[in-house]
């Protein structure tokens, strides 16, 4: 039975995953190389179970139990009395296959080590560890507290009771678990990050302007976020290496990116997280840049 959970990485999907975890009764083991990431971990989980408790959906005493719960550090020794740790890093393969490297030593032989990775060969990067059978895919929404699904995603080698034991987790953290096969990408990335690349590529041929794109996406096709706006809040760093690995790992000229988004990517517009992306961020509303 799990009771203490390991995050490592404290960014927007780390802070998210330790959020539902403590508020589910997990203890919790946040983990990042940076304290001052940590810091502003805390303060996020803490702003968010704030807004819970003002919608009425938890206690008070929720809250503050939930905060109690989560403990933070910098060294992976931290992790040694954890039944499972969920890596939750940067969507890149090699700080995922380094960092796995350097967890396998500090775990108790016992333990389950999950990837948070939306797009990566959970087969692959369970090679890298010294326990394959024990390894899964474990694949949040974001943002975690308000997104209901969890993809499952089993290597070539991931035990069944390791499936049964995560699957679990999931339905004690109040998620939805799907089971997905160990394909580029999985489920939810393979339909929507081709969906987002083909509303950049209408972008890049001129077919539409960013307004019109979006607007036609939400009142044609109910979808509650137009795709360019919603790539700005992935991130357009992550939507590229997303359709990079769909495009390497199944050889089809179809997911070839488009130029337009691995231009803006280079140009360090990232989407709201560096303040200007398909949307400007940085005066009082978000305004196209194209």
């Amino acid at each position: 039975m799990i009771k203490t959970v390991g995050v490592i990485g404290a960014g927007q999907m780390g802070g998210g995953i330790a959020h539902v975890c403590a508020l589910a009764g997990f203890q919790v083991k946040l983990h990042d190389i940076d304290e001052a990431a940590l810091s502003r971990a805390r303060q996020t989980i803490a702003h968010n179970l704030e807004r819970q408790v003002a919608r009425g959906k938890i206690a008070e005493s929720d809250k503050d139990a939930a905060l109690k719960r989560i403990a933070t550090g910098t060294q992976f020794s931290m992790f040694g009395d954890c039944e499972i740790v969920i890596e939750a890093a940067t969507e890149k393969e090699a700080v995922k296959r380094a960092i796995f490297k350097e967890l396998v030593p500090a775990l108790r032989p016992d333990a389950i080590v999950a990837s948070n990775t939306s797009s990566i060969s959970i087969t692959r990067l369970a090679s890298t560890t010294d326990r394959p059978g024990k390894f899964i895919g474990m694949h949040f929404m974001n943002p975690v507290p308000v997104m209901s699904l969890v993809e499952l995603i089993r290597g070539i080698a991931t035990e069944e009771s390791t499936f049964a034991t995560v699957r679990d987790l999931a339905v004690r953290l109040g998620k939805t678990p799907v089971a997905a096969e160990d394909f580029p990408a999985f489920i939810v990335n393979r339909i929507l990050l081709p969906m987002i690349n083909e509303a950049v590529y209408t972008l890049y041929e001129g077919v539409g302007s960013v307004d019109a794109i979006d607007t036609a996406m939400r009142l044609g096709a109910n979808h509650p976020m137009g795709p360019l706006e919603l790539a700005d809040f992935i991130g357009l760093d992550t939507c590229l290496s997303v359709m990079q690995v769909l495009y390497e790992g199944l050889a089809d000229s179809k997911y070839r990116p488009c130029p337009l988004l691995v231009k803006y990517v280079e140009a360090g517009w990232l989407g709201r997280k560096s303040g200007r992306g398909f949307y400007d961020y940085r005066g009082e509303k978000p305004v196209p840049t194209r």
